[in-house]
């Protein structure tokens, strides 16, 4: 049979992409490399490499797959032959317009030459043929984000060959009809769910509920329903030129590592665009082709809790996507041990190998033909933030690894998911349990059930809190599951994509459960004898597998057991403190429970929002003379006082940064009609005084208007009141003699060395009668925040006054760029669209800017002052790659939130052991 005809879409990407004749073979070697030119490769250069010509330690070329199939492959062990396109050939794909040029081609045909050596099949050849599957292989894992094709290489006229060499018919047709499902999704992107209901149609017609019941006719019936359809839809018949299968292939995964679902992923990992995925072509072995045959996927230890045993599943007579995909649910790993001793028995032993040889827990798909085991795959398995601090511990204990190992094994903000609130012990007691699924990935969720990823995202936005409820998720659904609380499924295993993506993210996920009965058009699900609708609370524990339809409170997280000898460990190797952010006393107390060394941010203002509070700020606000607003302000000194206290008893002694007052004056006024006329009477004045004082508060960019020190400049009584109360407090917290305090003020929003020292001689006045008034031997320092890039600029005049930095990333950031974070997001997501930016620069430091202001102000800082004090107390300061960051450029502390202080602690270790210093 002829080849059927291409398309104009076919045709088009095929253009000029002939492959050379001669030159770029055996001696491809021998070429002289020359310098790229234009976008265009490196004559000479080496885009494909055979599985046995790499090691582990090539992953920035090959993959982390690429890499640890060719490590295998040295090692001896069943591996299914092949090539890895490199991730330069990725990136090139992109410089030449998305095109795979011609010397990237000819090298990929000349691999699949050798593949046909070490195989002995023909690619095409319907008497003996080789069929591959083409799969992405990023050097960082990312489950499920990209793209796959298995099977490829069939046609009309192989699929007939292919039956007969087999004597399998209905294996070999099942094979095909999952070539095109998937080519056809992949490469030609038409909806893998309009396959699904093309198969639904024909088990209907057929009287059976699965696919396995199917026969070798009914396959043949989907294919020729699957390419009507094709053809329907693309107006041109399936592709059944082999080659033109393969480059097409190719490419789509290459273009899967820039779809939207990769970018999200990426964004949210902080996996660089111009890494770039390589693409592994390697030889099918088929875990379709009987019942004694199989695929599967399990670890060296479970991914939830990290207990040291195969943890896994697999199906009898099913590809690899049967596993993942959820549709049928498979067998734990131990029943293998009974269907097939030999195999079980042989891939436990290779399981063990290959942990010992990477001293990590390893993520392994393997798949059995015809009684024999192939391994397809290895990686250091995802796993929750639990089972990774278990194995790390674990692997220390076992000898494997050393203790500062072990402090690299575990993602920094993977603890996020230890030092959240788990369900209340007594309600859970008394709460009733309607469904029970599989424990996928630990935690406790509690949330409103949405049904689809984008109700998950619009419900989120608007401050709900969430759980997905899915017959099974997919890669579509990311943006969704990044915002649940929790996540539910019909359908899946533990390895199925929502196990294996909550697991990485440390979300919550109950998976496979199989009583629910979902309606997503009428937005509700039965369960338990109980109909919950959208909107409706429920409850899951990804612990458990327990389903609840109510909501149940939670309690606070603790550090303890393996997490508190994990953090000791971290603590011995990392050089910054970490301090946290905390307004209250109560913050102050979380804190420290989680191991801050400090406050190094304290927001004053937080403070003059309650009840009788709030009155005396818009008392002093309206005051049009000193004498007035003193008057105010006494009224706000003592609450002030009494929380610093309240906050160095909390610390225990530990350094306290306190920020004088930093917002404008107009966001502690009202700005509705009826409250202006309620306040307005409570304070006795008119109304029309109060519009007019809040109409000469009224700022175009409050953000770069009257505020921070501008305010003390303007009105120094301010900075007397907060003195007062921060070295009083200070004062009666030292005289009741469990702790000496030592304060440190901290000017905001500096730009000029003579404004600091304006507002300090108000301070060290004020700071100085009261101490000496006292009696007491107390020091206390005065410092800055430096979020002005002009504070960065001339950080060496500065320093003469500051006695320590404190830079404030979040305002610097707007600074330097020139845009709110409180706009930006209107825009942000066109420029990581146009890639433009790569992550929010609100979130992650951009080290190139912003970075390059604060390296510039240590340097000049030091140089007048060298025993200055250096911290960062921004939203960066919890951010684990901006920890980093702070560590390299030599700051003394970083501050954050704290739930981050444990993230920030890990970071700084890992950052410690990585760059000494």
């Amino acid at each position: 049979m002829g080849h059927l005809r291409m398309g104009p879409k076919i045709r088009g990407v095929l253009k000029g992409s002939a492959p050379p004749t001669g030159g770029c073979g055996a001696n491809r070697a021998a070429f002289q490399t020359l310098k790229n030119n234009g976008g265009r490769s490196i004559v000479g250069k080496k885009y494909v490499y055979m599985f046995s010509e790499g090691n582990k330690d090539m992953r920035e070329l090959l993959g982390g797959k690429g890499a640890n199939l060719a490590e295998m492959t040295k090692a001896g062990m069943p591996v299914p032959q092949g090539f890895t396109v490199s991730t330069e050939a990725c990136t090139q794909y992109y410089n030449d317009g998305r095109q795979i040029n011609d010397d990237i081609q000819q090298q990929i045909y000349d691999g699949l030459a050798k593949m046909e050596e070490i195989c002995g099949k023909k690619f095409a050849d319907p008497s003996n043929p080789l069929l591959v599957s083409v799969r992405s292989g990023a050097r960082a894992s990312m489950p499920g984000m990209m793209d796959t094709i298995l099977n490829l290489g069939l046609n009309d006229t192989v699929v007939e060959g292919f039956a007969k060499f087999t004597n399998n018919p209905r294996f070999a047709y099942d094979s095909y009809r999952r070539f095109i499902q998937m080519f056809s999704d992949v490469v030609m992107e038409l909806p893998k769910p309009e396959f699904e209901k093309i198969i639904d149609q024909v088990k209907e017609e057929k009287g059976v509920k699965q696919d396995i019941e199917l026969t070798a006719e009914d396959m043949q019936e989907l294919v020729r329903r699957f390419k009507a359809f094709y053809r329907e839809k693309k107006g041109e018949d399936f592709p059944s030129d082999p080659k033109v299968q393969l480059m097409e292939a190719v490419k789509a995964v290459f273009r899967s590592w820039d779809n939207p679902r990769a970018n999200v992923y990426r964004r949210m990992n902080e996996i660089p665009y111009d890494w770039g995925t390589a693409v592994n072509v390697q030889q099918m072995v088929f875990g379709n082709s009987g019942e004694s045959s199989g695929t599967g996927v399990a670890f060296t230890r479970n991914p939830a809790t990290g207990e040291k045993a195969l943890f896994g599943e697999y199906l009898i007579n099913a590809q690899g996507e049967d596993v993942v995909a959820g549709v049928r649910t498979p067998s734990p790993i131990s029943h293998l041990k009974e269907d097939m001793p030999e195999v079980y028995n042989q891939f436990a032993e290779i399981a063990d190998r290959l942990e010992k040889h990477y001293k990590d827990m390893q993520d392994m798909e393997f798949t059995i033909e015809s009684g024999k085991l192939y391994m397809l795959q290895t990686r250091n398995g995802k796993r929750t933030a639990a089972a990774a601090l278990k194995v790390a511990v674990d692997l220390v204990d076992e000898g494997m690894i050393d203790e500062r190992e072990a402090v690299l094994r575990v993602e920094p903000k993977q603890l996020d998911a230890l030092l959240h609130p788990q369900f209340d012990a007594a309600a859970l007691k008394a709460a009733k349990v309607i469904g029970k699924g599989l424990a996928a990935s630990p935690g406790a969720a509690c949330g409103k059930v949405v049904f689809s990823a984008e109700d998950a995202k619009e419900w989120a936005d608007r401050g709900e809190k969430v759980v997905l409820v899915r017959r099974e998720t997919s890669p579509e659904d990311i943006e969704g599951m990044v915002v649940a609380q929790g996540i539910l499924t019909v359908r899946g295993g533990m390895t199925s994509h929502a196990a294996v993506v909550a697991r990485g993210m440390g979300t919550c996920c109950v998976s496979g459960c199989g009583e629910i009965e979902v309606d997503y058009d009428a937005k509700f699900f039965t369960l338990g004898g109980m109909t919950i609708k959208e909107g409706d609370y429920i409850s899951i524990d990804g612990s458990t597998g327990n389903i609840y339809g109510q909501a149940i409170p939670t309690v606070e997280a603790s550090i303890s057991g393996d997490f508190g000898r994990f953090m000791e460990w971290a603590d011995k190797a990392r050089k910054l403190e970490v301090y946290t952010n905390a307004d209250t006393p109560r913050d102050a107390k979380q804190g420290r429970s989680f191991g801050a060394q400090g406050i190094g941010l304290c927001r004053t203002e937080h403070m003059f929002f309650e009840g009788e509070r709030i009155k005396a700020m818009r008392e002093m606000i309206v005051a049009d003379n000193t004498e007035d607003r003193k008057k105010g302000l006494a009224k706000i000194l003592p609450y002030q006082q009494s929380d610093f206290e309240g906050i160095y008893e909390a610390m225990e002694g530990c350094p306290v940064i306190i920020r004088f007052l930093d917002p404008p004056l107009h966001e502690f006024l009202p700005t509705k009609e009826e409250d202006i006329k309620e306040i307005a009477g409570e304070m006795g004045i008119s109304v029309e005084k109060l519009h007019a004082v809040i109409e000469s508060l009224h700022e175009f960019n409050p953000m770069m208007g009257h505020r921070g020190c501008r305010l003390c400049v303007s009105y120094p009584e301010i900075a007397e009141m907060q003195t007062t109360a921060v070295i009083n407090a200070a004062i009666n917290v030292t005289k009741k003699g469990q702790y000496k305090i030592s304060p440190n003020i901290m000017i905001p929003l500096v730009g000029e060395e003579k404004e600091l020292k304006f507002v300090k001689d108000v301070v060290v006045a004020t700071a100085d009668k009261l101490i000496k008034e006292s009696g007491i031997d107390m020091k206390y320092e005065v410092g800055t925040m430096i979020e002005i890039p002009r504070a960065a600029l001339t950080a060496d005049e500065i320093a003469k006054e500051a006695e320590f930095f404190s830079f404030g990333t979040n305002d610097l950031t707007q600074m330097t760029f020139g845009f709110s974070r409180d706009d930006a997001g209107k825009f942000l997501n066109y420029y990581y669209e146009n890639k433009i930016y790569e992550s929010d620069p609100f979130a992650h430091l951009d080290q190139k800017g912003v970075g390059k202001l604060v390296e510039m102000a240590v340097k000049l800082g030091r140089q007048t002052r060298p025993d200055i004090h250096l911290g960062i107390c921004g939203e960066h300061g919890g951010d684990p790659t901006s920890v980093e960051f702070c560590h390299r450029v030599g700051l003394n502390y970083v501050s954050c939130s704290p739930f981050r202080v444990p993230i920030a602690r890990l970071a700084a270790a890992q950052a410690a052991i990585k760059y000494p210093r």
